[in-house]
């Protein structure tokens, strides 16, 4: 019976360790779904952004987009189709009310899909909010080969999810989905 605790294939335990296909040095798309913002007034892209750059990484575009279904996929497809971009995360619109539709968007994006992202997510933003933490949802997927994180539009949330979540684990993935078969 193979020993599968949910890793990658790999079949070993690791904390962060480097794997030759890991992603030294990612390019970073931030994208803020918002209709109230700009992008002087973004503190949860400023936060995702820094999150990258303060790891050595490098923010190759940043935009600032409508809650509209059509815009966020097509921005969504269109980055994670791009040679300078190794990873996208998106802030905003994973809430439940009628205009937040960043997860219904991406989520016919994704070719493979990421639950274990939202399920960590919610786990660590319980600490955070409590029981409000059923109110978001936070997904993740591949796209086009390409890492695709989707966390809501709060500074905190998005620090959070940057930080803890993407960040350490994005050039493992991004190395991972984008290797040749």
């Amino acid at each position: 019976m193979a020993d599968d605790h949910g890793h990658d294939g790999g079949g070993d335990d690791h904390d962060h360790e480097h794997h030759h296909h890991d992603v030294e040095t990612l390019g970073a798309a931030v994208v803020t779904v918002t209709s109230s913002r700009g992008l002087d007034d973004d503190p949860a892209g400023d936060a995702i952004a820094a999150a990258f750059t303060d790891a050595g990484h490098e923010v190759t575009t940043r935009e600032l987009i409508p809650d509209d279904y059509d815009r966020v996929q097509a921005t969504l497809k269109h980055l994670a189709g791009r040679d300078d971009v190794d990873a996208v995360v998106s802030t905003g619109g994973t809430g439940v009310t009628p205009d937040d539709v960043t997860a219904e968007a991406a989520q016919p994006l994704f070719g493979k899909t990421l639950p274990g992202f939202g399920e960590l997510f919610r786990r660590l933003s319980y600490d955070e909010i409590g029981t409000k933490v059923v109110g978001t949802r936070a997904v993740a997927g591949v796209v086009a080969g390409t890492p695709v994180f989707c966390l809501p539009g709060s500074e905190n949330a998005a620090r959070l999810g940057a930080e803890e979540i993407i960040v350490p684990e994005a050039g493992h993935l991004s190395g991972l989905a984008g290797r040749e078969t």
